[in-house]
């Protein structure tokens, strides 16, 4: 059974920094594409950042670019979601996914919401 475990999440101020991790078992990193999806109140979910195994260029969306960088550690099987200059509409459920196995591009699963397994979900809020 395919397990992705999330940490990290939390509350923060406007402009502060946060850093999820997500490890997967059964697959390692450059077998799959991995990342974070989230929802806020009120809004769609969409694809925040994923990254393939086989592909040096990560996807971001243009609400995170430039703020978010997204990052393997292959020796531990885990991906980092640094976040850094939080706004308001940061918050929300972050959930880590992956789609595995797979050696496209990541804007398989963050474009095209083809996911294949999904984590628990994580709370982000960001709030003076």
């Amino acid at each position: 059974q395919v397990q992705l475990v999330e940490s990290g999440g939390g509350s923060v101020q406007p402009g502060g920094s946060l850093r999820l991790s997500c490890r997967i078992s059964d697959f390692t990193l450059d077998s799959v594409v991995i990342g974070w999806f989230r929802q806020g109140p009120g809004k769609e979910r969409e694809g925040v950042s994923c990254i393939s195994g086989n592909d040096n260029t990560p996807y971001y969306s243009d609400s995170v670019k430039g703020r978010f960088a997204i990052s393997r550690d292959n020796f531990e099987n885990t991906v980092h979601l640094q976040m850094d200059s939080l706004k308001p509409e940061d918050t929300g459920n972050y959930t880590c996914a992956a789609l595995a196995p797979f050696f496209g591009l990541a804007q398989a699963m963050c474009v095209r919401n083809r996911v294949d397994y999904w984590a628990k979900g994580i709370l982000v809020t960001v709030s003076s």
